[in-house]
C-alpha cells in the first residue's frame, strides 16, 4: 500500500517527537487493517473490527471520525481483497487525508491554547 510507504518515508525524516509517535501509531493501525482484511468474511465485519483498533484513546471518540474512517476502511478492504490499482491507491490516500485532517481538528485542536483575542 502506497500510503504505508509514504508514512514510513515521512517518519524517517520527522523531527518532531510528537508527530513521529503519531506516525508510528498510524503505521501500526494501517498494518493491522492489512491483517484484518483477508480474515474478514465481509466488508461489514471488517468495518466493525477496523473501527475498533484505537483510532482514538480507547476508541472513546472514534464515532466522531465515523464518516472519513468508513471511507478509509472501505478503500483498504477493496485494496487488500485484490483491487490493487492506482485508482484504489488514490482513494486510500484521499480517505486518509480526510480522516487525518478531521482527527487533528477534533481531537488535537482541543489541546491548542486559544489564540489571543479570539477566546472568551
Amino acid at each position: 500500500m502506497r500510503l504505508i510507504a509514504d508514512l514510513e518515508r515521512w517518519l524517517r525524516t520527522e523531527q518532531s517527537p510528537f508527530r513521529a509517535q503519531l506516525l508510528r501509531e498510524d503505521l501500526a493501525r494501517l498494518r493491522r487493517l492489512q491483517a484484518l482484511a483477508p480474515a474478514a468474511p465481509d466488508l461489514a465485519t471488517f468495518v466493525a473490527a477496523g473501527s475498533r483498533i484505537g483510532w482514538t484513546q480507547q476508541d472513546a471518540r472514534t464515532r466522531e471520525l465515523r464518516e472519513p474512517l468508513a471511507q478509509l476502511l472501505e478503500a483498504v478492504y477493496a485494496f487488500e481483497r485484490g483491487q490493487r490499482d492506482a485508482a484504489q491507491e488514490a482513494r486510500i490516500t484521499r480517505a486518509w487525508q480526510a480522516l487525518h485532517r478531521l482527527r487533528l481538528e477534533r481531537l488535537l485542536g482541543c489541546l491548542s491554547p486559544p489564540v489571543p483575542g479570539t477566546a472568551d
